[in-house]
């Protein structure tokens, strides 16, 4: 009896084993699945090392790469593949943000049923949400800098309309690089870096002030140029003399902000900074963006107004930038992109980045910025609310940025402009901005 109930036991954990086997076997096919099926060994979609994929085209049925018979084919037009090729991606798969490395179980059709089998017996094409045509003038206009970020997306459906990175390079004559390369032809700075945001984030600041001080429309200050904090200079570019609330923003005066910053508090800054969704990483059909890196000090003054001022140590990912000016733009809450069009994916919005009456002043403000300092006529046909911002990096010239949205139903576009060393944003940065977008118009849909 007792040898009975030994041999119950052992069966009863031995199927105990079986099944937790099995349940982990299960969960890891189900997470793992499509990886395992792109492993480099798996004959059946690769061919000599290659992926055997469908045709890659965007948004406009534009062809832009196709891989198979051991070979990948890009577009005949040399300004649409060093445009696209961080969207597309490269033979060697160092670009992680490119189709033919993010997306490879997508297109060789793979699902957990049927593995890589495919009942039409070819692999399905991928049409990505880029506008070739819109990347093509970003990259025209950003190869005369040294490197630089353009990215457009329409806030409400999530469409990444363009998304382009320089330095580039030509996917069909890929350049030589070694170890100590500097050159970062195969990072996606709009999805892999992070850089000093100057002045745009100022509208992270404003919002603070929006929300924290009652009497916030009240605001005066009298700029002389410089204010001293802790004994040091915090320095604008000019002397803006009185400015209100609105005026800070438009004239983009550092003292102010300096000012407006500790009436909020370092506290509240960091608290504004995580909820704008600038620290949070977003999942970009399967592709995660960088976060933004900041830090918040207590024990000086100095450099916490210079936190507020977009300085300091602040880092912030374009990306994510402009994500929140979408926010911005559709009352405090966005799409979040996605570069695949043709794959069925689930649409996602953010959490409320902002309060709607919150979403209302900045806009308001943005607007006055394009009035009073860029000038509407320089952007034509567009109802457009933006910021400009010169960053203090580590170029000898400032970094220079442009971001903000338009107001169309047509074209609910958000956008981020930034130039390496391009100095001034309205100057650098805004002729870009404006160009892309004239060149979207209400294509994009």
């Amino acid at each position: 009896m007792r040898k009975l109930e030994r041999r119950s036991v052992i069966c009863l954990i031995l199927a105990a084993f079986l099944i937790i086997g099995t349940g982990l076997f299960t969960y890891r096919f189900a997470v793992k699945g499509a990886e395992w099926a792109t492993f480099y060994g798996n004959g059946n979609v690769y061919d000599s090392g290659l992926l055997k994929s469908g045709k890659i085209v965007d948004r406009n049925g534009v062809f832009l790469a196709e891989s198979g018979d051991g070979t990948i084919t890009y577009s005949d037009d040399w300004e649409t593949r060093i445009a696209t090729v961080h969207a597309v991606g490269d033979v060697g798969g160092n670009i992680s943000t490119g189709a033919l490395a993010a997306f490879k179980a997508k297109m060789i059709g793979y699902n957990p049923v049927t593995g890589t089998y495919k009942l039409k017996g070819k692999n399905s094409d991928l049409s990505l949400t880029i506008d070739s045509d819109a990347c093509r003038v970003a990259y025209e206009w950003l190869s005369e800098y040294k490197s630089g970020a353009v990215g457009v997306y329409n806030y409400k459906t999530g469409d990444i309309l363009c998304m382009v990175s320089t330095p580039g390079f030509d996917p069909a004559n890929p350049p030589e690089t070694s170890e100590e390369d500097e050159s970062g032809v195969y990072i996606n700075r709009f999805m892999s870096s992070t850089m000093v945001p100057g002045s745009v984030f100022k509208l992270v600041t404003s919002a603070a002030v929006i929300d924290k001080v009652p009497a916030y429309m009240n605001f005066e200050y009298s700029c002389s140029g410089t204010r001293i904090v802790d004994g040091e200079e915090i320095n604008c570019m000019h002397v803006h003399g009185d400015v209100d609330f609105y005026g800070a923003l438009s004239g983009s005066c550092n003292c102010a902000y300096s000012v407006l910053s500790e009436m909020v508090g370092i506290e509240v800054l960091e608290e504004y900074t995580k909820k704008a969704g600038l620290t949070k990483v977003y999942d970009i059909d399967g592709i995660n963006n960088v976060p933004g890196t900041f830090e918040f000090p207590r024990d000086s003054q100095l450099d916490a107004d210079w936190v507020g001022i977009g300085q300091f140590r602040d880092q912030v990912n374009p990306c994510s930038m402009m994500i929140f000016m979408g926010a911005i733009a559709n009352d405090g809450k966005a799409a979040i992109p996605h570069l695949a069009k043709s794959i069925n994916i689930k649409r996602e919005e953010t959490g409320r980045l902002l309060d709607i009456e919150t979403t209302q002043v900045l806009r308001e403000m943005m607007k006055w910025n394009v009035k009073d300092e860029y000038g509407e006529g320089n952007f034509p046909g567009l109802d457009i609310y933006a910021k400009s911002g010169t960053a203090e990096g580590e170029s000898y010239q400032p970094d220079a940025w442009f971001v903000g949205f338009t107001d169309s139903e047509e074209s609910p576009y958000a956008f981020v402009v930034w130039v390496k060393g391009g100095g001034y944003g309205a100057q650098a940065a805004a002729p870009i901005a404006n160009r892309v977008l004239q060149t979207l118009g209400s294509g994009g849909e």
